[in-house]
């Protein structure tokens, strides 16, 4: 299934900082329509980072929680601990911007594996905006994901346009596409290419990649892992790893071996950005 689209926010040298860019579905950027069933929790411990410009931004760690509060329809929450460093300036850490999302599958062919969805994101400007760890305004994402399955492989992806009010920053769109497979019941591996424009008055547009797999420990234990970089714009890399525990009825915790994740999608890891 999939989970959250997390935000990036991006940081200037020229104005103090500033917040930066967004998204998100572990382990990668792009996100897809598939909610969490009905009664069910996902639960992550997770950690991604960003370099550019001999900086890093990273979150150390982010809690993110998924339920399918009804049929078709998940509630989202991310809580980040979030540190950046810019080379040559002091590092900060503390609490940022809280998420929160919904997501609705409203089409679903299950004979022809097919569906469509939405998931509007907002960012509650929790963080401290004048150390780096926030926007400093609430930003909204208005996203489409389209995803299709067939066999052991699975495709999914769309995007979406984002809301970010506050001096310098421009509203921006983004868009991505990922392909996976499921290798066998332990594990499935995937990739990803994304276009983000630019989300401050100074900043580049970022076109790049992630490739990412989930390991199946048991069928409630799971472990996501991804990196990647741009190949036009200023990142030097991502990456992302996380913990998932999921549950809920008729899935109850047991060290039993895990089902084939076939039709479940990766994560799209939250865009914590800044331009170091």
């Amino acid at each position: 299934m999939r989970r959250c689209s997390i935000v990036f926010m991006a940081f200037f040298l020229a104005r103090a900082f500033a917040p930066f860019i967004a998204l998100a579905g572990p382990p990668f950027l792009t996100d897809d329509p598939e909610p969490v069933e009905y009664r069910h929790w996902e639960m992550y411990i997770a950690t991604l980072s960003q370099g550019e410009h001999g900086g890093v931004a990273m979150t150390a760690p982010h809690f993110e929680v998924n339920y399918g509060i009804v049929p078709d329809l998940q509630i989202h929450l991310i809580a980040p601990l979030e540190y950046v460093k810019i080379a040559g300036r002091s590092s900060h850490y503390g609490y940022g911007d809280t998420e929160l999302g919904t997501k609705w599958r409203f089409y679903n062919d299950e004979e022809k594996k097919f569906m469509i969805g939405v998931y509007p994101l907002l960012e509650v400007p929790t963080g401290d905006e004048s150390k780096g760890l926030g926007n400093g305004q609430p930003q909204v994402f208005l996203p489409l994901w389209l995803q299709k399955a067939w066999g052991p492989w699975l495709t999914y992806g769309g995007g979406g346009y984002w809301f970010n009010p506050g001096t310098g920053h421009k509203d921006f769109y983004f868009v991505g596409w990922e392909l996976q497979r499921d290798i066998n019941k332990y594990l499935t591996l995937g990739s990803e290419f994304f276009y983000q424009a630019p989300r401050e008055t100074d900043d580049e547009r970022h076109f790049g990649f992630n490739i990412g797999s989930i390991i199946n420990i048991t069928e409630n234990h799971h472990i996501l892992l991804s990196a990647g970089t741009d190949i036009i714009g200023p990142t030097d890399f991502y990456s992302y790893f996380a913990y998932q525990f999921t549950f809920g009825p008729g899935k109850e915790p047991e060290n039993t071996k895990p089902e084939s994740k076939a039709g479940n999608s990766m994560w799209s890891f939250r865009d914590i950005r800044r331009e170091l």
